[in-house]
Formats: C-alpha cells, sequence, structure tokens
C-alpha cells in the first residue's frame, strides 16, 4: 500500500493525535469509507494513499446512504470528542475547540461552539451584526433545532464535524472522509457543511442520506442553523469576505425558528 505524508510541525501540540483519534472512530462502523491512518507521530501522520476520480452521482448517492449510517452509529454525548484536546480548521491555521459534553444539542451548540466563536469575531462583524448573530444564537439556544424541522429531539450522531467539499476525496472506490473535526453532534451538521460550498452532486447526496435514514420534507430549511458554526470560523480564520454571509445565515436562522414557533 503506497502512503501520503501529512507533516504539521507548525500545527498545536496535541492537533495529529486528535485528527488520527477521529479518523479511527469514524472508521469504526464500518459506515462510510474513512481514509486509513498507518502512522501517527507527534507532528506527522502517514495515511492511506487515494488516487482520485470524478465525482458520479451514484458514488454521491452512496456516500449520502453511508453518512446517514455513520450518523445512526451514534456518540455518548453532544460535544464528546474522540480526542482532548480537539480542533477545527485548516493545517495552516486551526483552532482549538471545546470537548464539554452536553446532553441538549441546543446548549453544545449554542454555548460550546457558537457563542465563543462569536465573541471572537465581534470586531469583525460588527456592533448591528453581531446583535443579530447573537440572536440567531439565543433561538438556537432555546432549542428550535435539537430535533429536524421542530419534530422531536436528535440523538448525538457520529459526525465527521467539517464535511466541506474539500474534506471528500472521490476514488475509483468511492467517497473517503479526510481532515476531520469529529465529535457527537446534529447529523444535520456534516449534511450543512456539504452545501455550505456546494459539493458535487449535493442533491444525490441528499437523496442518498434520506434513503437510509428519512428526514422530514422542509429538513432543509434547518441548515442554515448547523453550517453556522463552519461560516463564523471563516470569518474567524478569513475575516471580512464572509461576514455578509454570515448575518444573512443568522437572519434565516431567526426566521426558521419563528416558522418553526420559537
Amino acid at each position: 500500500m503506497s502512503d501520503f505524508v501529512k507533516n504539521a510541525p507548525n500545527a498545536p501540540k496535541g492537533y495529529a493525535a486528535a485528527e488520527a483519534a477521529g479518523l479511527r472512530w469514524l472508521a469504526e462502523p464500518g459506515a462510510v469509507p474513512v481514509v486509513e491512518v498507518l502512522e501517527e507521530g507527534r507532528d506527522r501522520l502517514r495515511l492511506e494513499r487515494l488516487e482520485p476520480v470524478a465525482p458520479t452521482p451514484e458514488a454521491a448517492r452512496e456516500l449520502g446512504r453511508g453518512l446517514a449510517r455513520l450518523h445512526d452509529a451514534g456518540a455518548p454525548d453532544f460535544g464528546w470528542s474522540p480526542a482532548d484536546p480537539a480542533f477545527f480548521g485548516p493545517l495552516e491555521n486551526p483552532f482549538p475547540v471545546s470537548t464539554q459534553t452536553e446532553e441538549e444539542f441546543s446548549r453544545y451548540w449554542a454555548e460550546e461552539r457558537l457563542r465563543p466563536l462569536a465573541d471572537k469575531v465581534t470586531r469583525t462583524l460588527g456592533a448591528d451584526g453581531h446583535d443579530t448573530v447573537d440572536e440567531a444564537i439565543d433561538v438556537i439556544a432555546d432549542g428550535a433545532f435539537d430535533g429536524v424541522s421542530g419534530q422531536g429531539t436528535e440523538a448525538p450522531s457520529r459526525v465527521h464535524g467539517d464535511l466541506w467539499a474539500g474534506n471528500l476525496m472521490w476514488t475509483a472506490d468511492g467517497a473517503v472522509l479526510i481532515d476531520p473535526s469529529a465529535h457527537g453532534g446534529h447529523r444535520l451538521e456534516d449534511l450543512a457543511m456539504l452545501s455550505l460550498f456546494e459539493a458535487p452532486h449535493l442533491e444525490e447526496i441528499f437523496e442518498g442520506y434520506t434513503e437510509e435514514h428519512p428526514l422530514p420534507g422542509d429538513w432543509e430549511q434547518d441548515l442554515p442553523a448547523h453550517l453556522f458554526f463552519g461560516l463564523l470560523a471563516h470569518v474567524h480564520l478569513f475575516g471580512e469576505a464572509y461576514v455578509d454571509q454570515a448575518i444573512a445565515t443568522a437572519e434565516a436562522i431567526i426566521d426558521r425558528a419563528d416558522e418553526l414557533g420559537f
């Protein structure tokens, strides 16, 4: 088996260990292909080498089915991580995220993920922008998105945690997960991140997912609440270019919560 060496000499202490632990945890259920960790060092990983191919609609549908099975494998709690410390963001500039566990999605998402990050970017958002973002976090904290489309509550899912299009490798054997920020979260987190920068064949991914795990008909309207962390992370990492999108997403969250009666 050929390999790929990922060097992270300038990454924070524990970054390589967190990625390795996340990859192994995601691979445990055998639900969806995950790049194999061949060797772990203090600041490097030796991984299975993947040969990319063009994505196809059927590979996308199978990815959706696999993600549903992965999420259904579950996690101990919201916010639980297979490693501590845990990180989010690119190899060049990751930042630590909380590993505090919570029984309720609303508290984990609002207080452990969104509010600390929003406070870091207050100046970038501007006063009015921060007020809108804070209002959106408040409606999330009130439980508007604990279930899907206002129905019930979700148990913690086993999620990749940073599943934007660039963290998928399309191979001859299907889509393979790489570069996770794995944790116990809401099943819509991964689907929302796939939508943030429009993964290839996104609708086919969603079709495969709902074939394996049916969701209410209007579930996609919940996605802004679940991509919000990734978007605020882009404001934190890359600055003003993402501010307008973050504020518009906050407004969409508030509107959706109002539709759901929160």
